[in-house]
């Protein structure tokens, strides 16, 4: 579960953050512990992670990183391993995502060399365009919520702002080794969208985001949601679909107000009232869970140094 790990403005490490707080004050937290058992099943049968193969890619990784000296990065065990786990421990396929994820910073180095939490709080505090479900789904899967209708006001938060939320979310789901061999799922739910929003999306919004998500996020990415688009939606997505890929396409979904729809891929125990689900209806934002990213400062502020060497 996503619980706030504490209600000071104490900055922890990622080791730091990975040991169970005791101080349960605010809303939300990092699932910091260890995989489960059955998690480590999963990861062998799915990614190959077996403790010989790990330390066979984590050898090769490291050669590769070597030789080919071009990337700043942190040689430890934990960092590579976010690099092999979505590309099943093949060390060449995961020296290709960090050079890919180097080479995307640098192209877009205006929205994400350096964002820190401290500096963007407002985005977080003051819109309510992106959230993270308490509960995991059946599949013990990060859920993320993004409202890309009504409830986004471009004026407040722009494209590149809405992309930087994002980036920073992403950052601090690596800290759970479980969302690492889980994965993540997306909910876009474009509920009220009006012209307002449908300008907001250039082709190179369009473009940026799904490049990243396809070349240079290292999350397993397992499915997008889209519901409760209206008519207008059709304006939208030709600019979103030209950059959408083969094996995105495979899990990629339009459910439209059909809940029972939705429902087929995400158990209704596990969702909300309001995408037709059992829980409680979504009572938190972004703003209940921005103390998570304020722990992670210095984490997040590590991060951002990795990429293309100068």
């Amino acid at each position: 579960m996503l619980k706030s790990s504490m209600s000071s403005n104490k900055i922890l490490s990622l080791n730091e953050c990975r040991k169970p707080s005791m101080k349960m004050l605010a809303a939300f937290s990092l699932d910091t512990a260890p995989l489960s058992a059955e998690t480590r099943a999963l990861a062998e049968r799915e990614i190959r992670e077996t403790p010989e193969q790990v330390q066979k890619s984590l050898a090769e990784l490291r050669q590769l990183l070597q030789e080919n000296n071009t990337l700043t990065y942190k040689d430890t065990d934990e960092y590579l391993t976010i690099f092999l786990r979505p590309t099943h421990f093949y060390a060449e396929s995961a020296y290709n995502l960090m050079k890919r994820l180097a080479t995307f910073k640098e192209k877009n180095e205006k929205i994400v060399a350096n964002p820190l939490p401290r500096e963007e709080k407002k985005l977080f505090t003051e819109n309510n365009v992106v959230n993270v479900l308490v509960d995991r789904d059946q599949k013990n899967r990060r859920v993320l919520i993004i409202n890309m209708g009504s409830a986004w006001d471009p004026k407040s938060l722009n494209s590149e702002q809405l992309f930087k939320v994002l980036y920073l979310i992403q950052i601090a789901s690596l800290v759970e080794e479980e969302t690492q061999v889980r994965g993540a799922v997306i909910i876009i739910d474009f509920h009220g969208l009006s012209t307002k929003q449908v300008m907001a999306m250039s082709p190179s919004f369009a473009m940026t985001l799904l490049l990243y998500i396809q070349e240079a996020m290292p999350l397993r990415m397992k499915e997008v949601h889209i519901v409760r688009q209206p008519f207008l939606f059709n304006m939208v997505w030709p600019m979103f679909k030209q950059f959408v890929g083969e094996k995105l396409k495979k899990r990629l979904f339009f459910h439209g107000n059909k809940m029972s729809s939705l429902h087929k891929h995400l158990d209704a125990n596990m969702l909300p009232e309001d995408y037709g689900g059992k829980k409680p209806k979504l009572s938190y934002s972004s703003a209940d869970w921005y103390p998570v990213l304020q722990d992670l400062q210095s984490y997040i502020a590590d991060w951002n140094t990795y990429g293309l060497k100068k």
